[in-house]
């Protein structure tokens, strides 16, 4: 076989991903190539992802170059993917998990301010509305850019502190301070490598389900069909996270917010995990019932 081709945004960490799906490959004794390629999103650094008016914006030019024949393999940052993928393309593999959480990193004059007095640097809807349901009044700023960028951007004074997945810090190997928020639920899928391929490829998919990681993969499917089912796309308020414990039972965590965090919904569940079931789905549904229908249908007018 040739080269795996590798396609990848051109961002530091986006690199880190495609060399690390990479290794895993090459570890199997399979030759491949790291193709990067400026994402629409990557080009647009001044408006807010959700004005944008589209979801999967930092997908859809290597969705492009996956249909185009250009590159075999696309690599993400799985909670950037949209649920719904364009025909022919498939979720195929996903990395093992590391660090879902979302810190705080403050700029270095802003050490002793207490949390509810920060000006906060997101231009993540999430991140704003789960904050203000803790600190109401939160004056917020938009900010966009790789992990490096942003940094650069908060020393400079656009705001007192930013919101990061720390996923993102650890796989720069940054050595800065940051703090855990424990209010804050992570996105769907937060700190997952995912590896997406043509569906008529079936030779390399088969060889990238040998580098899947079985209980990540779980977790993301039903923390992405909750998501999915709520049709939040990659704008509304929703966080979810999922997880085994030793028990083989599954703990799910999801939350939908009010775009100012006055109305919550939230559910946290253990079951047993039965592959025939669409757990992702039930709880999903669930959350519609309990008012959840009436709070996106009020999200989607205001946005």
């Amino acid at each position: 076989m040739k080269s795996i081709r590798i396609g990848t945004r051109n961002s530091p960490l986006a690199l880190w991903q495609a060399r690390e799906v990479a290794r895993k490959l090459q570890n199997k004794n399979f030759k491949t190539e790291i193709v990067p390629i400026i994402s629409s999103g990557d080009k647009n650094l001044t408006q807010p992802l959700y004005t944008l008016g589209i979801t999967g914006i930092f997908t859809k030019d290597l969705d492009i170059a996956l249909l185009n024949d250009e590159i075999d393999i696309a690599v993400h940052s799985l909670k950037d993917v949209p649920t719904n993928l364009p025909k022919g393309i498939k979720m195929i593999s996903v990395l093992e998990r590391d660090f879902p959480q979302d810190v705080l990193v403050r700029n270095s004059r802003s050490k002793n301010i207490d949390l509810k007095d920060l000006k906060i640097a997101t231009s993540s809807l999430r991140r704003r509305a789960f904050w203000l349901k803790e600190f109401p009044g939160t004056e917020f700023s938009d900010i966009r850019g790789n992990v490096q960028t942003r940094l650069k951007k908060l020393e400079e004074g656009v705001a007192d502190a930013t919101l990061f997945s720390l996923a993102g810090l650890k796989r720069m190997n940054l050595d800065i301070q940051y703090e855990f928020l424990p209010f804050m639920l992570s996105a769907p899928s937060q700190g997952v490598v995912g590896i997406a391929g043509h569906e008529d490829k079936t030779e390399i998919n088969e060889i990238l389900k040998n580098i899947s990681d079985s209980q990540t993969e779980i977790c993301t499917n039903i923390e992405r069909t909750f998501l999915n089912t709520l049709e939040g796309g990659c704008t509304a308020p929703i966080g979810a996270f999922a997880e085994i414990n030793d028990n083989n039972e599954v703990r799910f965590l999801g939350r939908i917010s009010s775009l100012n965090g006055e109305n919550t919904i939230e559910t946290d569940e253990i079951f047993q995990y039965n592959s025939s079931d669409n757990f992702g789905e039930k709880l999903a549904q669930k959350v519609l019932n309990n008012g959840g229908k009436e709070l996106m249908s009020i999200i989607k007018m205001s946005l």
